[in-house]
């Protein structure tokens, strides 16, 4: 039995789009152990993918170099056996670990001074494959093969009486059809649309009948916070409350979900909730959501998109303005039938 090591994405939405390449390495090989090396704030993520054998946590991150780390990491894995590593990130320091470790075959693309570290460096065509999903999946297949299509679909498993754990800790019991709110990006501010939009399109969802979530990491309690102090009782703020693993048990609960182009975008995407995301400096010719259930809203721009942390020409025009009610008319009231979660086991 092949055993094969993917050293992960340590982006949360990039991590969801290097599924389809693991369906296609079971596919391919029949059986297999697949084992991920990952960042510890992707893990619950990998938890909930089936084809996953184990993950092994990665401690370094973004940026940190802590080569003798790495090289104590590499020589541990050594002991495991795998017949290969395909490395997902293009940096230098994501392929020294599966060389130290004595990988055979180690899968990638040419990038960052990798030459050596890489024994089966493929070059990229940006142009044949413009969708990250697509240049993951390629490493599946053998050098000079064309990605399979179609792709396999992105799918996230939910454990119910998991879930009902995560409802009964956060406090909430759900009597309405629950609109999970997203709005938070970790890339930059130019990816989140404005918190008074959001709390404007909370309002709209409650008086619809909906009961509304914010959901976040840490990193957007505040967001949260602003929309919530506009929005009032018409919201409860999670953000920040819940780990990962919550916030997927929380988004699995929604009947609709409106979501930055972020990591919980293509979260909600891989559970096959009905999604409208909202995009503005970054592109969905590049990394949209893996569902038929998304919908799309952006503006299209001239300046956009440009793929920048914050806009560089000050206005930031590609977010606002795009309205609330430009928003709230794309969501497709007449597909939500997703019943109430219930909160028992």
């Amino acid at each position: 039995m092949p055993r094969i090591l993917i050293v992960a994405p340590s982006w949360v939405g990039d991590a969801v789009l290097a599924q389809p390449l693991f369906k296609r390495l079971h596919e391919r090989h029949g059986s297999l152990t697949l084992d991920v090396l990952a960042t510890p704030w992707t893990r619950a993520l990998f938890a909930r993918m089936p084809e996953i054998n184990a993950s092994i946590e990665s401690p370094f991150g973004h940026g940190e170099l802590a080569l003798r780390g790495r090289y104590a990491l590499g020589r541990s894995l050594a002991a495991r056996g795998y017949d290969q590593a395909i490395v997902l990130p293009n940096s230098w320091k994501s392929a020294l670990i599966p060389c130290v470790a004595g990988i055979p075959l180690r899968t990638g693309f040419v990038g960052e001074a990798r030459w050596g570290l890489l024994n089966d460096a493929r070059r990229l065509d940006k142009q044949a494959l413009p969708l990250m999903v697509e240049r993951f999946a390629l490493l599946a297949e053998v050098p000079g093969d064309a990605v399979k299509r179609p792709l396999a679909a992105a799918q996230l498993e939910v454990d119910h009486a998991q879930r009902a754990a995560s409802l009964r800790r956060l406090g909430l019991a759900p009597r309405r059809p629950v609109a999970a709110l997203c709005p938070g990006a970790e890339y930059g501010p130019a990816k989140r649309w404005p918190p008074e939009y959001y709390a404007e399109l909370a309002q709209k969802l409650a008086a619809a009948g909906c009961e509304v979530w914010l959901v976040g990491g840490a990193q957007d309690a505040a967001i949260g916070d602003a929309i919530a102090q506009v929005a009032g009782s018409d919201c409860i703020n999670l953000c920040g409350r819940s780990t990962l693993a919550e916030a997927i048990d929380l988004l699995s609960c929604a009947a609709l979900i409106v979501s930055n182009d972020s990591g919980l975008m293509h979260i909600a995407a891989a559970l096959g909730k009905p999604l409208t995301a909202i995009y503005g400096s970054s592109s969905p010719a590049f990394t949209p959501p893996l569902s038929a259930r998304a919908q799309i809203v952006k503006l299209d721009l001239a300046c956009s998109p440009c793929f920048r942390r914050e806009c560089p020409l000050g206005h930031f025009n590609c977010m606002r303005q795009l309205t609330p009610q430009q928003v709230w008319e794309r969501i497709d009231f007449d597909r939500i039938r997703e019943p109430v979660p219930k909160i028992s086991a």
